[in-house]
């Protein structure tokens, strides 16, 4: 396994984006025409392109393919303002790019009109008759309730595998369609209204102003409110949320996981180099932190320092270094020598098993110290 950080590029989020976001409005509003408007077959297709470009192109771009849930993670301090244009734009040109294949796919019916065909949304007149505030306020509170879903689940301190958190942002895009489709034809994305808005005729164009108010909206509120109502976590990306200039440095993607994007550049959070495929993690699970390691003590009885550096309860041999005293070149009363012989007492024979500095029954080559007989 290479040592070697894979940055996505540039173009790569771009691509990523771009793709994302076809396959969201593509198989989504798809399966609107095609099921006959099919209630539960809508709300699960759009949940599960989320699931699965999320899995698939996450580790890359992050897996927004939203214009809504990218102004969210900005101002939620998970993305820098000056990649918010890059990835609006590639959904921008996904959601086109799949409204007009689904334009292009829909003149295979004989006689087939495009207007008010197209799986768009809708209120007042040219839909369920609901008023235009009421779908204004809804678009809002859903596209807030999306967002809040993504920042939490995508929050480092949330201890949730890594591997459900594409599978729940996506049930709740199911949730919020199955309330929204009968009522506004759901929306809660920009891009999905403007991509298949702009072929469905001059009713759904004069429309779409509130389906891309209302979600832009909805995820400033959720964005700038995340932090305070749950606590931010860790410290703001560079050149998110309100300060353009603000945040810690060092932002960097690491790829690897879904979650990679949404804290890069955040301490301890995904996207650190610790999170790194092939790179060394800074503590293993169960290991005791810095401030739990114990102590080297010299300890003048005994010789020799108590607690090693090593493994738990082995010791360790010091390392001698150039113009150090080699073990036995040290002089009675220096640190780490035997203690000078006292008049009167036996002189201990070096290589005797049991005495200071000899191992007793050390099968297996380590060195115990004991204390003088």
């Amino acid at each position: 396994m290479s040592d070697t950080i894979d940055t996505p590029t540039t173009g790569q989020k771009f691509t990523a984006e771009t793709l994302g976001t076809f396959v969201l409005v593509f198989f989504g509003c798809g399966a609107a025409v095609y099921s006959g408007g099919d209630l539960v077959a809508t709300g699960l297709t759009f949940g599960l392109t989320v699931v699965v470009m999320a899995y698939a192109v996450g580790r890359i771009s992050g897996g927004h393919f939203n214009p809504a849930v990218t102004l969210g993670a900005v101002l939620g301090g998970r993305l820098p303002w000056n990649q918010a244009g890059l990835y609006m734009a590639a959904q921008l040109l996904g959601g086109l790019l799949a409204g007009a294949v689904l334009f292009g796919l829909g003149h295979g019916f004989e006689g087939f009109s495009a207007e008010g065909n197209m799986g768009q949304n809708f209120f007042g007149d040219q839909g369920s008759g609901f008023a235009w505030w009421a779908a204004l306020l809804l678009e809002i509170i859903l596209t807030a309730v999306f967002l809040w879903v993504i920042l939490a689940v995508t929050d480092e301190r949330n201890e949730v595998n890594v591997a459900l958190g594409p599978l729940a942002i996506g049930l709740a895009l199911s949730m919020i369609h199955f309330v929204a489709i009968p009522l506004t034809g759901t929306s809660v994305n920009p891009a999905r209204s403007i991509g298949v808005g702009v072929f469905a005729g001059t009713d759904a164009i004069v429309q779409l102003w509130l389906f891309v108010v209302a979600p832009l909206v909805g995820a400033a509120i959720a964005g700038l409110t995340y932090p305070v109502l749950f606590g931010q976590g860790a410290e703001p990306v560079a050149g998110s949320g309100l300060n353009f200039g603000g945040g810690r440095k060092g932002n960097q993607f690491v790829p690897g996981s879904y979650e990679a994007q949404w804290n890069q550049g955040q301490q301890g959070g995904w996207g650190q180099p610790g999170a790194a495929w092939g790179a060394p993690p800074q503590q293993q699970w169960g290991q005791p932190t810095p401030s739990q390691q114990p102590q080297q003590q010299p300890d003048p009885a005994y010789g020799a320092p108590q607690g090693q550096p090593g493994q738990w309860g082995q010791p360790q041999q010091p390392t001698p270094h150039p113009g150090q005293q080699q073990p036995g070149q040290q002089q009675p009363g220096q640190w780490g020598a035997p203690p000078a012989q006292q008049p009167g007492q036996q002189g201990v024979q070096p290589g005797e098993p049991g005495h200071w500095g000899n191992p007793e029954g050390d099968d297996d080559g380590r060195t115990q110290v004991r204390r003088p007989d």
